[in-house]
């Protein structure tokens, strides 16, 4: 894949101290510049945004269907190395996050098997973890 540039993602929080100690205390992402109305984080090597917006109607919650798990839409996240996603995942259980999707491999055997898990911010933010033993299968078909 070659060298890849950190990506830069903005989102809404409904409570920006909530959202705060979250990203920092509970992903461990190192805090950068921040107003009273939004913080950057390092979100492993990539650029985080969270900004505050009023609260406002919630819908339903939009999911599809992969390898039988109902999948949250929309949701971004990192690929980790296999190590780091283990310890990482670990981690989040002892810190009793409550997953949406619990830690587990992914197209078992088949063409792009990795280890993955959802779980929400405090705003309701969807976020997936993944791993694959093998990169060259990020994009297998």
């Amino acid at each position: 894949m070659g060298n890849i540039n950190p990506f830069h993602l903005a989102i809404p929080v409904n409570d920006l101290e909530k959202a705060r100690t979250f990203y920092r205390d509970v992903l461990g992402c190192e805090e950068g510049r921040s107003s009273e109305h939004w913080v950057d984080f390092n979100f492993f090597g990539h650029q985080l945004v969270i900004h505050y917006k009023e609260p406002s109607e919630t819908k339903p919650a939009a999911t599809n269907p992969v390898d039988g798990k109902d999948v949250p839409i929309p949701h971004f996240g990192v690929v980790l190395d296999w190590n780091v996603f283990q310890k990482f995942s670990d981690e989040l259980e002892s810190k009793q996050v409550s997953f949406v999707i619990e830690p587990y491999i992914r197209f078992e055997g088949q063409a792009g098997e990795q280890a993955t898990m959802f779980f929400k911010d405090p705003s309701g933010n969807a976020l997936e973890f993944k791993s694959f033993k093998n990169m060259d299968q990020l994009f297998a078909k």
